[in-house]
């Protein structure tokens, strides 16, 4: 199935008294590339997300934000009251303290370096944020790519209206293809007779016919359309019946061989009739270059 690389998800959840919120976003990126955002506690966790992620994702610029509150008993800073101590101690000696002219404030004291002690071991809270953030991850990420398939949907819509677009144009090609060799041959012969009038000349006719086979060795297209054709099914098999795996970068080349065949058709024919169905043919392969940069 086809997924677009535009997505957003999120969950969160309650555990021993923390709150734990997670968001996921995705935007267009011809690779992968993760921004993660955590609280300064929790930051060891990146790599891991990351890796989450990339498992789970192959293209896109995917921002996670993860966010955690406390709001326990088992939240509170510990006084380290021995630091404390020394620091009222210390400040007691100065003639400022001692005298009374100045007055100790214990409140900006619980900023000096020391004071305050983190309320648990860093690995315990390290191991919580991951048993938890680990499976919202799952929740948020099942839910972003729930919208990018829908996106998907609508993007195979639109691709398979510019396959079909390429299609009816490239039929008209091969239809007309065989006719602009006799054309060739007519206004050739048509020139040849007028110059040979004027001249009281004569040219035989394995001449003209040899100078006809050159022009229909040096224009023919069959090849070209049997290429096109081909690409354009393969394309449709990769857009209407995949089988799961990403199909972007894919896409993207394949989009790129569909232009040079179309280029080479045009340079090759010659015809005007076949240049305009060309135009229509590069025009819808131009959209779809656009909308496969979109996905995964």
């Amino acid at each position: 199935m086809i997924r677009s690389m535009t997505g957003f998800g999120d969950a969160s959840g309650h555990d021993n008294g923390v709150h734990f919120f997670l968001e996921l976003r995705s935007l267009n990126n011809k690779y992968f590339k993760a921004s993660i955002r955590l609280p300064d506690d929790l930051q060891g966790l990146e790599p891991e997300l990351e890796s989450e992620l990339r498992r789970r994702l192959t293209r896109g610029t995917i921002t996670l934000i993860g966010k955690c509150s406390d709001a326990s008993d088992g939240a509170a800073y510990h006084i380290n009251h021995s630091a404390l101590s020394s620091y009222i101690e210390q400040l007691k000696a100065l003639p400022q303290v001692a005298s009374g002219a100045v007055k100790l404030d214990i409140a900006p004291l619980l900023g000096l370096p020391g004071v305050l002690q983190a309320p648990a071991n860093e690995e315990q809270r390290l191991e919580h944020g991951r048993k938890v953030f680990m499976k919202l991850l799952d929740t948020a990420c099942a839910g972003m790519i729930s919208t990018r398939e829908r996106e998907g949907r609508l993007l195979v819509e639109d691709l398979m209206s510019h396959h079909a677009l390429i299609h009816r144009h490239l039929a008209r090609i091969a239809v007309r293809a065989p006719s602009v060799v006799e054309d060739y041959r007519v206004r050739l012969q048509a020139r040849v007779d007028t110059l040979l009038k004027e001249a009281g000349a004569s040219v035989q006719p394995h001449e003209l016919i040899r100078e006809v086979a050159v022009f229909a060795e040096k224009s023919d297209i069959s090849e070209e359309i049997q290429r096109l054709t081909a690409h354009l099914d393969q394309f449709k098999g990769l857009v209407a019946e995949g089988d799961g795996r990403p199909v972007g970068r894919t896409l993207d080349f394949l989009t790129q061989e569909m232009l040079r065949e179309a280029n080479t058709i045009a340079s090759k024919s010659g015809d005007a009739d076949i240049s305009r169905d060309i135009v229509e043919i590069k025009g819808a392969i131009d959209r779809i270059k656009e909308q496969v940069q979109n996905v995964e």
